[in-house]
């Protein structure tokens, strides 16, 4: 018997907590295995996560090295109820580098000036800035104490309990 009618709530939250947030937080890997903990503004479409980075930052290097990474959303410590308990979003992602001679790549940055104005007509231009989709694969959602689950699937659509 499947669960998935049950997390309704869940895949709510799970679709809505991002949403808090201007930035993410970024774990990526370079080629030699060297970790990188980082952020960047963000825009999302359909379900899928956009970052402009300059490809002089480590972050920009490490995905297109190693096309995967790990995406954090994390309740800020001042509106938590208890620090060992905060709601948090952890997704596991493919990436993809867009490029700039498509038309998903204008779609995108035309997001990112709507949600981010006048500073993107600055960086824009600037041809050492790469366009990079991220799509979850897998991930978990904490909502507090004994309020854990891991999400899998299409589209993140099967949603369990973390036991």
């Amino acid at each position: 018997m499947t669960t998935d009618h049950l997390f309704g709530d869940v895949r709510l939250a799970c679709q809505q907590f991002p949403a808090r947030f201007q930035t993410l937080q970024l774990g990526t890997v370079a080629a030699d295995g060297q970790p990188e903990a980082s952020y960047a503004p963000y825009v999302v479409d359909r379900g899928r996560y956009y970052v402009y980075l300059s490809r002089l930052a480590r972050h920009a290097s490490n995905l297109r090295e190693t096309p995967r990474a790990s995406v954090l959303f994390i309740e800020g410590e001042a509106e938590a109820k208890h620090l060992f308990s905060r709601e948090r979003l952890t997704l596991a992602c493919a990436v993809t580098e867009i490029t700039r001679a498509t038309p998903r790549f204008d779609a995108v940055l035309d997001m990112f000036d709507q949600r981010f104005g006048k500073f993107m007509q600055v960086i824009r231009p600037l041809q050492d800035f790469g366009l990079f989709e991220l799509k979850p694969v897998s991930g978990s959602y904490v909502a507090g104490f004994a309020r854990a689950y891991v999400l899998d699937g299409e589209d993140l659509g099967h949603i369990r309990h973390r036991n």
